[in-house]
């Protein structure tokens, strides 16, 4: 049935009792194609069903489907015509990991970030109402998104509105789950149904005349669901609860779906789902089968990640003040072995990064030592935290931003291109960019044992480097000569390092390990600009307002006209690929250096 599918209008000529046939052809085919490509994988496994039945039920583009995050529309994207370019997912051109409105009509909103489904459907819903049309719109988030504060921003938002808004809380983890069954199944299609929905208007449009009653009445009913039913919070809030059922029955999902389409008010469908549905060893260990990457000769290199773990350990080991903070990126972060060894110094705090962020300040000023491990796109939602909350107040907190620079078949979503640009203008700041995973150890332990606001930026990616467990720390703001040269300086920022390395010995040039973005080291840069014709900077960040914008300022301020050339990311979102294809597409390589130092 599979290569039938050609848009959603096909799925509706398939018989109800032979949908769950089409799932698990979409099953199989996911399973050998994410395997392949890399991508999301558990996520993707626990929602067919619910996809398949949402497009039997709706009809995009037309009614909007928004999904959080969007790592598990791999369904969507097959039944909207995009199966035959599915081998090209997360590819350079290919098709992306996430929803993207360029990539399909079909794609009502954007995602790759957490907790903003709610908020997109409740403005496509509004502009529906303001246009007189009669579109649904419905967000898919997850249980764990839904920890986001702006999630329940837009749950403030809609319980006060009259929007046309279907919000489907996809739950594969939360305690509330443990009401599916027949009962829940009967009361769930009961109360969706015009019968229920028919017999609440016109008695409470009675009760209405007797102010008392119809209060005793309203409060009776939300109590009662309240002991049944694990909607209470949501009733409170003026959205229409129903569920929790099987994510995976089809038929239910259908039936449901069907009644609460004919409804037109601020509504939340609580669907179970389980993670790697279909596949045992996902279903199992869900966390490792979240993402899986294609095949690679190169796993046996450590991550910066776990190169950052083993540094928590290390510093646990001796220090009881250490605190380690994430966002829900446990895993990414390379923080399971210290969660384990250390649980009573490590805090999940879900999806929130602002909450972290200001958590961890409060941490601060207690005396404890907060390490707040985050990435560089995800640190990007705690901005005014990071400025107000801890920069303000000059508070010592360290900051490990991962997953800085290009970060490979994520692309644009996930890219940690700005952290520089943002990061500089900040008062209070010290800003560290190591070149390899030797020299983070060394500037872990600098940040860790200066007060301050400290920051540690690494990329995504594997090391190079196998013995890198260190006591050292470096000289607050003095950069590193790896080679001395002539007529060119080469100032590399980052893992840079490597390609600048290559380009320098080619080219006799003189080449310094800048290791601090803030603050930089003046004295070595106005000594190199007045002995060397040319500069060359490279990061892996925007050339608007990076490190290389640093140097021109400092340049420009001591009225120095030496040239200098900025190599970076240039003034455009990041296409996805590997890592080595966004680095050649960018210019962050060694042809691009010596390019700069002859043309």
């Amino acid at each position: 049935m599979l290569s039938q599918i050609k848009s959603p209008a096909d799925i509706k000529n398939i018989e109800i009792d032979k949908l769950q046939d089409l799932a698990e052809e979409v099953r199989e085919f996911l399973i050998e194609n994410v395997q392949k490509t890399g991508g999301h994988l558990a996520p993707n496994l626990g929602t067919i069903e619910l996809t398949i039945a949402l497009h039997y039920v709706f009809d995009t583009p037309n009614d909007s489907f928004v999904f959080d995050v969007g790592h598990q529309a791999y369904t969507h994207k097959i039944i909207t015509g995009r199966l035959d370019k599915m081998h090209t997912l997360r590819k350079m051109n290919g098709l992306s990991g996430f929803t993207n409105m360029n990539e399909s009509e079909h794609d009502s909103f954007g995602a790759g970030h957490s907790s903003t489904s709610i908020s997109a459907a409740m403005g496509i819903a509004v502009g529906n109402k303001i246009q007189n049309n009669s579109y649904k719109s419905l967000a898919i988030i997850g249980d764990g998104a839904l920890t986001g504060g702006m999630s329940f921003e837009a749950l403030n938002h809609a319980g006060d509105s009259e929007a046309d808004l279907l919000i489907i809380l996809n739950d594969n983890e939360m305690s509330i789950s443990k009401n599916v069954g027949a009962m829940s199944k009967y009361l769930t299609r009961l109360m969706s149904g015009k019968v229920y929905s028919t017999m609440k208007s016109k008695s409470l449009g009675f009760l209405k005349r007797m102010p008392l009653m119809h209060e005793f009445a309203k409060r009776s009913e939300e109590h009662l669901k309240g002991m049944i039913l694990p909607g209470t919070l949501f009733e409170e809030l003026g959205i229409n609860y129903f569920g929790p059922i099987d994510g995976h029955d089809i038929s239910t999902l259908i039936k449901t779906l069907q009644n609460l389409k004919d409804q037109n008010h601020p509504r939340i469908l609580h669907v179970i789902t389980k993670k790697g549905q279909g596949l045992e060893t996902a279903e199992n260990d869900p966390q490792k089968f979240h993402g899986v990457s294609p095949p690679s000769d190169n796993n046996s290199l450590p991550s910066y990640s776990k190169v950052f773990g083993d540094w928590l350990i290390d510093k646990a080991s001796n220090d009881k003040d250490l605190m380690a903070v994430t966002p829900a990126m446990c895993a990414g972060s390379g923080m399971l072995d210290f969660e384990q060894q250390f649980p009573d110094q490590y805090f999940d705090v879900g999806i929130a990064e602002q909450h972290a962020i200001t958590f961890a300040g409060g941490l601060a000023t207690k005396g404890l030592k907060p390490v707040v491990a985050i990435y560089s796109t995800f640190l990007q939602r705690g901005y005014d935290q990071l400025i107000h909350d801890i920069a303000l107040q000059n508070l010592n907190v360290t900051f490990a931003i991962d997953r800085a620079g290009l970060v490979g078949a994520d692309g644009a979503t996930h890219s940690g291109s700005f952290d520089l640009s943002f990061l500089r203008c900040i008062p209070n700041l010290v800003i560290m960019a190591p070149s390899d995973s030797k020299e983070m150890f060394k500037m872990l332990n600098t940040a860790y044992l200066t007060d301050g606001v400290m920051c540690v930026r690494y990329p995504r990616g594997q090391s190079q480097v196998l013995d890198y467990v260190s006591d050292e720390t470096v000289a607050i703001g003095k950069a590193k000569i790896v080679i001395k040269g002539k007529k060119n300086a080469i100032l590399s920022f980052g893992t840079t390092l490597q390609q600048a390395h290559i380009a320098a010995q080619k080219l006799n040039a003189t080449l310094v390990d800048m290791r601090f973005v803030k603050p930089l080291d003046n004295e070595l840069i106005i000594e190199l600009a007045n002995s060397h014709d040319k500069i060359i900077s490279i990061e892996d960040n925007s050339v608007i307002g990076g490190a290389g914008s640093a140097i021109n300022e400092l340049l420009q301020a001591n009225n120095i006209k030496t040239q200098l050339d900025i190599i970076g990311i240039p003034d455009e979102f990041s296409k996805q690929g590997t890592q080595e294809e966004q680095f050649e597409l960018y210019g962050l390589n060694s042809e691009s250096i010596i390019k700069a130092a002859v043309k």
